[in-house]
């Protein structure tokens, strides 16, 4: 704690040290490198471990260190000599470096004058090091001074410490309090500061042997105050070198979470390391595992301890055996204990004739029951064999091979049940991500922090098995990125499951519909229907042989992380054939988004996508359900509703109130106009998949030049068939036939 000031004073000196001060811009944080061989591994007696090296090629970006000689000493430099911080010792395990600094100091002649003065600083910025604000503390010594720490953004106030010596016997050594000696607390993540001083030259009690003063930040065990540090130049001579500074550094500045994530830049390479949250600062630090020691930012640097050799870390009163990452400790033979690790071993009774008999016995009766248990146990375990070969043959398990090996599908995998079950806690209710007319779906962890959905089947019958295997052929020949991937299948259980990429931001029903009040752009509904009528598109015209999804509806359209569309749930779909069609003895699909003409003649074509996707579109401007109900009980359907509106000219009533601002109707209408065509009752006169994706795509161009005010010009030059033909050739469009048709008009 340290003497106070006059307010006003004390201001007035603080504004004008801060006017004085600049500030430098923080460059953007370090990235990864890669360890060379032949690196330096110590620079005049000072151990480098990487992540910090010498060299190029021998450290991870931001963790450079210069080894040059002064004085005929080589001394490491964190950051190049520049910055004058010399490297004192390194610490991985606690995420901390120990540097030596300049002190600032300054020194009166006996009338009081400033004859010299030496002003220190510290410049972290663009390093991942910051000052430890736990591990150090900000001290002036001195008569009469206040020392002041400047450094935060803009340069403001971070600490002030006031020495007063108005009387020598009150100097007491070993007393850091404001007498000859004044310590404080620093900010918190600090990355830049400087040492100013204000002095006194008019306090009568000047006490004539204390002739200079001295401002650092250091750590707080460090000092042991004298008050002979206060006479002549005895403290500056003593630290010529400089004081320990403590700084806290991180690997990278994002969590664990995150940053296992990015394996490429991902520190921990050790195999047997882990990854912790740094407690001081943004981002996190790697250790070895326990039973490991070694350097975990390396391939294979953390090695197993042999625990056996140091008895006094790791005790052990019987013969001691090294494990990998532990190891055990027994008894010899004839001896005893309850624990050998922390209690001797003492030799056993013998046991009397009588207990031998009735243990024996008791041996002999386990040793029976056992081996009757054991047969039983095999025999269960050929009846589970047997169970779950008939579930993979009932399960379409022996057709799928064979697809499988005809079509040398080589990106799917096959999960045991155990493996499922493992992932989903033995498909606990809390994993539900959601049910739908084909099945459960689950959140599970495979290989450890993989995240995966899994779909598990309702019912076991001829069709649904069949169901299931076209699902499981249909997704495997798919590889688009609006389309969720498919990772494998489980077949040895009586209900067949699906493997997913997990897709973390639920469905489009919910993002849509959850919370009206919640903002959506039209850039992001029209994006979101964009990417959607790719995927379909995707399916209808690239897929070999073409696919028919069946059961088009804003649940089955999932969104990631980013936001995008991810088309999924085949459980209705068909492969037809080019020109050919499907006849469908039972229906499929959800009531609101059912093809009509679909419903009358049971005839599945790419043209019933078209319809349901339609009502998807719908939604997505209007944000109703597909059956909604408007102040009654009830339900209308949202197709129908919409076309009348059309027709009556009464648009603008159904739409959502939140994108029906002038600038954006145009867009809107152009955008209704394909939903009515996709609506249309008559499957022939709808547009293709195609078509309605090349159409969004113009319009998603259009609203993005519209929004950014540019000429009629150049909302022509985007809207121009070589920017579309590069983009739609991404799924597999090779032609613009049927474009968009509508006027840019002036203003738009």
């Amino acid at each position: 704690m340290g003497s106070t000031l006059p307010p006003f004073a004390f201001q007035l000196l603080l504004l004008t040290l801060l006017q004085a001060t600049t500030t430098a811009a923080a460059p953007a944080p370090p990235s990864p490198n890669v360890l060379s061989p032949g690196c330096k591994e110590t620079c005049g007696g000072v151990s480098i471990p990487y992540p910090f090296g010498i060299g190029d090629g021998c450290f991870r970006e931001g963790f450079e260190v210069t080894c040059e000689v002064v004085n005929a000493i080589p001394r490491a430099f964190l950051g190049g000599r520049e910055r004058n911080i010399t490297v004192q010792s390194i610490s991985l395990p606690q995420g901390q470096a120990s540097m030596l600094y300049d002190i600032a100091w300054i020194c009166f002649n006996s009338t009081g004058q400033v004859v010299v003065r030496h002003r220190s600083s510290v410049n972290l910025r663009g390093l991942p090091f910051r000052v430890s604000n736990t591990s150090n503390k900000f001290t002036t010594l001195g008569c009469n001074v206040v020392g002041i720490l400047l450094g935060l953004e803009n340069n403001t106030y971070g600490a002030g410490c006031a020495s007063f010596c108005f009387d020598e016997a009150n100097i007491a050594s070993g007393s850091c309090h404001g007498t000859g000696c004044c310590e404080t607390t620093i900010p918190e993540e600090l990355e830049y500061f400087t040492t100013r001083f204000v002095y006194f030259v008019n306090v009568s009690s000047h006490v004539n042997d204390s002739r200079c003063a001295y401002a650092f930040v250091a750590g707080q065990e460090w000092l042991s105050f004298n008050k002979s540090d206060l006479r002549n130049h005895s403290f500056r001579d003593k630290h010529k070198d400089g004081v320990p500074l403590v700084l806290d550094w991180v690997a990278g500045n994002q969590t664990c979470e995150e940053a296992k994530r990015n394996h490429s830049s991902y520190a921990c390479r050790s195999t047997n390391s882990e990854c912790f949250n740094s407690t001081s600062l943004a981002g996190y630090i790697c250790n070895c595992s326990t039973g490991f020691q070694g350097n975990p930012y390396l391939r294979d640097g953390c090695k197993d301890i042999d625990e056996c050799s140091l008895p006094n870390q790791y005790p052990c009163y019987g013969k001691c055996s090294n494990t990998l990452g532990n190891y055990s400790c027994s008894c010899p033979k004839g001896h005893s204990s309850k624990d050998p690790k922390s209690e001797p071993c003492v030799p056993r009774q013998r046991i009397p004739t009588s207990t031998k008999i009735v243990i024996g016995s008791c041996v002999g009766l386990v040793s029976f029951i056992t081996c009757i248990f054991c047969i039983i146990l095999a025999f269960q375990r050929r009846k589970l064999l047997g169970e779950k070969d008939k579930f993979f043959q009932q399960n379409g398990g022996l057709r799928l091979y064979e697809e499988i090996r005809s079509k040398k599908i080589d990106t799917v995998k096959i999960y045991t049940k155990d493996d499922l079950e493992k992932a989903t806690d033995n498909f606990d209710k809390s994993r539900e991500l959601g049910r739908g007319g084909h099945g459960t779906v689950y959140k599970g962890n495979i290989d450890g922090d993989k995240e995966v959905a899994i779909k598990r089947s309702k019912v076991v019958t001829e069709d649904q098995s069949e169901e299931f295997v076209r699902e499981m052929i249909i997704l495997s020949q798919i590889n688009h990125k609006n389309i969720v991937r498919l990772l494998g299948c489980c077949l040895e259980v009586e209900i067949p499951m699906l493997v997913y990429e997990f897709i973390p931001n639920g469905t489009l029903f919910d993002f849509i519909h959850d919370n009206n009040e919640k903002l959506i752009p039209l850039t992001t509904r029209l994006r979101i229907a964009r990417e959607s009528a790719e995927a379909l598109a995707y399916l209808h015209s690239s897929a070999s042989p073409p696919i028919v999804h069946g059961d088009v509806k804003s649940l089955n359209i999932l969104l990631d992380h980013n936001y995008m569309p991810k088309v999924s749930d085949f459980g209705a779909s068909r492969m037809i054939s080019i020109d050919e069609t499907q006849f469908i003895t039972m229906v499929q699909g959800t009531l609101g988004y059912l093809d009509p003409e679909y419903l009358l003649v049971r005839q599945l074509t790419a043209k019933s996508d078209v319809y349901s996707f339609g009502v998807v579109l719908v939604e997505l401007v209007t944000r109703k359900k597909a059956i909604y109900y408007d102040g009654s009980n009830q339900g209308k359907g949202l197709a129908s509703s919409f076309i009348e509106a059309m027709k009556d000219s009464r648009l603008e009533e159904i739409l959502d109130d939140q994108i029906t601002g002038k600038e954006n109707m145009d867009i809107i209408q152009e955008i209704a106009e394909i939903a009515k065509e996709c609506l249309n009752i008559k499957g022939d006169e709808r547009p293709t998949m195609r078509e309605v994706a090349e159409k969004l795509h113009m319009l998603g161009g259009f609203l993005q030049v519209s929004s950014t005010h540019h000429a009629p010009e150049e909302c022509e030059a985007l809207l121009g068939e070589s920017s579309m033909s590069s983009t739609l050739d991404s799924v597999g469009y090779h032609s613009l036939e049927n474009k968009l048709r509508f006027d840019v008009k002036a203003g738009r």
